[in-house]
């Protein structure tokens, strides 16, 4: 069991779904919502993942699932109608990164049930290499595209004078 992977989650995935939600324009109330959802997935996946008991290691698994569906709909309704008002650079950078996330994170109780957690269908280094692609993906893609964003870069506008500039005229 790498429990530190569930250390790394805790930490990464409330600073993207901040990043979207920043992005989408949403309240801090919304904000704090979705990472609240998001810690307890986690959390109980990792109760799932230490849980011997095979009854409570499904239980457990399932509970993160279900709050998993659950943020990935928040994602989607609530973000959505809140990035709805903005600005086309600001919907297409939140659609393609709303997009990965519902992706990549919608596989990550797949691997965890046919990893060595779940049924075993696949060994150590094939559980690993997958979590390891899906990390990658959904954090390396999300940050390239957020940062690659017109949105984020100030719409493709002119620099901003520099205070020398503006004091030079």
């Amino acid at each position: 069991m790498y429990w530190a992977r569930y250390a790394d989650w805790l930490f990464t995935t409330p600073l993207l779904l901040l990043d979207i939600g920043l992005l989408a324009g949403a309240s801090q109330r919304d904000i704090g919502a979705l990472v609240g959802i998001d810690a307890f997935m986690i959390v109980t996946g990792l109760v799932a993942t230490l849980t011997k008991v095979v009854v409570a290691r499904y239980a457990f698994w399932t509970i993160s699932t279900i709050a998993m569906v659950f943020l990935l709909y928040y994602l989607v309704a609530v973000f959505g109608e809140t990035v709805s008002d903005a600005d086309e650079d600001t919907r297409s950078t939140f659609n393609a990164l709303r997009n990965i996330i519902l992706v990549t994170w919608a596989i990550y109780p797949v691997a965890w049930l046919v990893g060595t957690e779940g049924l075993a269908l696949t060994g150590l280094y094939g559980e690993t290499l997958l979590f390891m692609i899906l990390d990658l993906v959904a954090k390396v893609g999300f940050g390239f595209i957020l940062l690659r964003s017109r949105a984020i870069m100030g719409g493709g506008s002119e620099p901003t004078p520099s205070a020398q500039e503006t004091a030079a005229d």
